[in-house]
């Protein structure tokens, strides 16, 4: 079966996110994030559903999610700095994330998208946040959109898991 829907979502979640990147979330106390953050987090579990179909396809969609971000993002006038900040943590965090899920092939799959996840997310969120809000930001605001950016992208990543794992449990108990 090919990875159609799961790619789909993917891609509509990254051009979904960066449009609404500078539109931000405070917390009471501390952190603020980004309403982009709360469809990126989609991202990571989607391009994870696309590993079992080979690596060619998870570097397929990252690759077309990079371009296809770009164009987008540029046709519907999201400042530049948002997309050179997306097109850079598209390329270098999933990637990262992609190798270490790949190394983890034989581990059960909770294991593989936490373990992927736990270097990806902080990896993403300071990469993309230094280049699109320094210097726009403060610096106080900038760590606090890091705390924010991380715990909504671990949580996000971590309910589409679960529900994701429950799925796979139906279908397949040894999943």
């Amino acid at each position: 079966m090919i990875p159609v829907l799961p790619a789909f979502i993917y891609i509509a979640a990254v051009l979904g996110a960066n449009y609404t990147a500078t539109w931000f979330l405070h917390f009471p106390y501390f952190g603020q994030v980004s309403l982009g953050t709360f469809i990126f987090g989609l991202t990571f579990t989607q391009r994870d559903r696309l590993h079992h179909h080979g690596r060619t396809w998870v570097y397929g969609a990252i690759a077309v999610a990079a371009i296809t971000n770009v164009l987008m993002s540029a046709y519907l006038g999201v400042p530049f700095r948002i997309i050179l900040a997306s097109f850079t943590a598209i390329v270098i965090a999933e990637s990262v994330d992609t190798e270490i899920y790949q190394k983890l092939l034989q581990k059960r799959w909770m294991f593989r998208v936490a373990s992927s996840n736990a270097v990806s997310v902080p990896l993403d969120t300071v990469l993309f946040g230094l280049i699109a809000f320094l210097g726009v930001l403060s610096p106080l605001q900038l760590l606090s959109l890091f705390v924010g950016e991380i715990l909504v992208k671990y949580t996000i990543g971590l309910i589409s898991a679960v529900w994701k794992s429950r799925e796979m449990e139906r279908v397949s108990p040894s999943a």
